[in-house]
């Protein structure tokens, strides 16, 4: 994939993600509040203050998230971002991270 095919995928993605949580607060008791600046999207959790940080990395073609359990790496495979360790898919992994930091079950589902 193209550098320029690559931050178009990783644009949509990150909004894909934030109109996810978008839904899942208005769906539920979930109370996050999503800010985005350019390639990183950073999520916060209003009742505890922690953050979720997503953000694409163009040299890498990769879709990086740092959370409370760590960091994780997410690369395009078979139309899927899936971690580069366990191969877990993004939108799954992210759903439990802001279940861990929001204390709200949601699937966030995919794009």
């Amino acid at each position: 994939m193209t550098e320029t095919e690559f931050l178009a995928l990783a644009d949509q993605t990150l909004g894909a993600i934030e109109a996810a949580l978008e839904r899942a607060a208005n769906d539920s008791d979930l109370d996050v509040e999503c800010s985005r600046s350019g390639n990183v999207l950073e999520i916060e959790f209003v009742d505890n203050g922690s953050k979720i940080i997503v953000n694409s990395q163009a040299p890498m073609q990769e879709i990086w998230v740092a959370a409370r359990s760590g960091g994780f790496h997410y690369k395009r495979i078979n139309d899927q971002w899936l971690n580069t360790r366990d191969q877990s898919e993004l939108f799954a992994a992210l759903s439990r991270m802001v279940a861990e930091q929001g204390g709200v079950a949601v699937s966030l589902g995919g794009q």
